[in-house]
């Protein structure tokens, strides 16, 4: 028979009866237990066995992953709104300094707006 731990704050693993169970394989009647269900042991069900008639997650929020696009046309790009030199260095990650504007300008003329802008935020 082990004795009792005199200290009843102690967490249940530095008891006495813990460490007795580690030395010679016996079972601690608090840990052995299954603890029924409750707020600290939850039973967790298969969503097709909750009870209820609840709509799915794409029926309320439609395609909001565009999987069902129909055309390239359903897409939206970075390149549709419009664009100046000086946010195109800012996207490229660089600060709106004369040199850099003149580069992202240069770039633009060169490649074409939309093919530039693309081509950093796709």
């Amino acid at each position: 028979m082990t004795e009792r731990d005199p200290t009843p704050n102690r967490p249940l693993e530095e008891s006495p009866e813990v460490a007795a169970a580690i030395e010679d394989d016996t079972a601690v009647a608090q840990l052995a237990a299954d603890g029924g269900s409750g707020p600290d042991n939850p039973d967790f069900v298969d969503p097709d066995d909750v009870p209820g008639d609840f709509p799915r997650t794409e029926d309320l929020l439609g395609d909001p992953h565009g999987q069902g696009a129909g055309s390239a046309g359903d897409t939206r790009t970075g390149a549709e709104q419009a664009w100046d030199p000086e946010d195109l260095a800012m996207a490229q990650g660089r600060d709106p300094t004369p040199e850099n504007v003149r580069r992202a300008g240069a770039e633009m003329d060169r490649e074409g707006t939309a093919a530039a802008v693309e081509k950093t935020v796709p």
